[in-house]
């Protein structure tokens, strides 16, 4: 199954709450000194990337740390290139608006208006329900970012797909739902994607360094992902060159890279309104929908509104592909914005933006230090571990077992194995998954794959029946019971 690791990410920090006391922002040079001490201490247990913070402004922070490239040992700068993941989609919801600007569409617009022979479920979605993610679209289609679906079977596929909510009823993520809003405005505009924002957004905000594949950016400025800060997965923008195209998979909600000054100077457009009028930016940034039931946040278009403690509202989103991770913070009413990157992506600096915020506002605040991640732990120990594999599940037990309270650090590392073709660790590790968390569908349907692909049917329909049984509407489980059981 899918892995939902990521996920629980997004509701952690949805969910992120500190309590602050209201207060006048402290001194720059203050806020300077301890945001700088914060992330210089992390940087030896395998904290790296860039922050950039400005007030009414001004630029008052902005500095990178650690390594952009571990194996030729080249530093990060404030001019290092990043993947910024999900943050694209404030992108495509400014074109949308840029696009109604210009008289061309309208957010009250049906799926019907712009494509063919739509199934009778997805014909009255609207614009707007795609930009809140309240169009009842699954998350993702296909194999992956680079997953070249051509255009027309990957959209028939995607309206194909049935709803997992009524339009217009509740908040769930949809990547794909943002792809169909980029298809859109190559429709309307008569243009590509990315070239359509850069005429529109882009250079107008005087931004060169961010997309896909039109920016010249500098190769030796390109930082590597390194997933749980040990494997090297290569830069982003690199592999676009490669490929020289972007899968639909991707594009309009996510993969940009782009840089500490090109995203400052985004941010400078919104709030000066070079991009789009006062009352379009208001449109925006309107929170329309509840994101989680148990949360407090709703969604605008293309980002996520909170009321912060100070009961000011807090503008913001945060993108990742699971290994590079960004995020921005927009205080609009105290003027303040903080723009954050890393290549090392771990749940041990997922929130370092927020915890830069509650230091600029709170003078007695100090986070807790960056201490070495733990799913980087297990995943050096489980690759250099050259022992019988058969003990191997009873001495990652014995070795981390207190550390193991969520079933996503082996499920990580399961389908890790299954990557590299490793299935004996693989299966090793998912079954000690099954013994840790009894009751979770989601590890029961792992072990399942891992019999799957080395050819154990009669395993993997056992374990599948299991994770069924627990969840009987586990749709990769159950299409799985029924393509074992029908003989194909």
């Amino acid at each position: 199954m899918k892995n939902i690791r990521f996920n629980l990410y997004l509701v952690l920090l949805t969910l992120n709450s500190v309590g602050l006391n209201a207060q006048q922002i402290n001194d720059s040079n203050t806020v300077e000194a301890k945001i700088d001490s914060y992330l210089t201490k992390g940087v030896d247990n395998g904290f790296a990337g860039a922050v950039l913070v400005a007030k009414e402004g001004e630029i008052i922070f902005k500095k990178a740390y650690g390594l952009a490239n571990k194996e030729e040992n080249i530093s990060n700068t404030t001019k290092t290139v990043f993947d910024i993941g999900s943050v694209t989609k404030q992108f495509t919801a400014t074109a949308i608006l840029k696009l109604v600007e210009l008289n061309k569409l309208h957010v009250t617009d049906s799926l019907n208006s712009f494509f063919k022979g739509l199934p009778v479920d997805k014909k009255s979605i609207t614009i707007h329900q795609l930009l809140t993610h309240s169009a009842g679209l699954n998350d993702v289609i296909g194999d992956g970012d680079f997953d070249h679906i051509p255009t027309e079977r990957f959209f028939k596929e995607l309206f194909d797909t049935p709803l997992i909510n009524k339009p217009g009823t509740k908040h769930e993520y949809s990547n794909s739902g943002y792809s169909i809003l980029a298809r859109i405005i190559e429709l309307v505009s008569g243009d590509d994607y990315e070239s359509f924002l850069n005429t529109h957004l882009f250079i107008p905000s005087g931004m060169k360094e961010t997309g896909y594949l039109i920016p010249k950016w500098n190769p030796e400025l390109y930082a590597i992902g390194y997933k749980e800060n040990v494997i090297n997965i290569g830069s982003m923008a690199v592999r676009y060159r490669k490929d020289a195209k972007i899968s639909w998979v991707l594009k309009g909600n996510g993969g940009f890279n782009s840089t500490l000054g090109d995203m400052y100077k985004w941010y400078i457009a919104l709030k000066s309104n070079k991009v789009l009028s006062k009352a379009l930016t208001k449109i925006l940034t309107t929170p329309y929908i509840l994101e989680y039931e148990e949360g407090s946040s709703y969604y605008a278009y293309g980002w996520a509104i909170f009321n912060t403690a100070r009961n000011t509202k807090r503008v913001t989103h945060n993108g990742s592909n699971g290994v590079f991770f960004h995020d921005f913070i927009w205080l609009p009413e105290e003027e303040v914005v903080i723009i954050y990157f890393t290549n090392v992506f771990t749940q041990q600096i997922m929130d370092v933006a927020w915890y830069i915020e509650d230091m600029i506002f709170d003078n007695d605040y100090t986070p807790k230090a960056i201490e070495v991640d733990f799913s980087t732990e297990l995943l050096k120990y489980s690759m250099n571990y050259n022992d019988d594999i058969k003990e191997m599940a009873l001495n990652i037990n014995s070795r981390f077992g207190e550390k193991i309270k969520y079933p996503f650090y082996l499920n990580d590392l399961g389908y890790f194995f299954i990557r590299e073709k490793n299935m004996a660790k693989a299966k090793a590790v998912f079954k000690l998954n099954t013994e840790l968390f009894l009751e979770d569908a989601n590890v029961w349907d792992s072990l399942g794959e891992a019999y799957l692909k080395t050819g154990d049917k009669e395993m993997a329909l056992k374990h599948y029946q299991k994770a069924l049984a627990l969840d009987p509407y586990m749709d990769s489980a159950k299409a799985a019971v029924e393509q074992l059981t029908s003989g194909n």
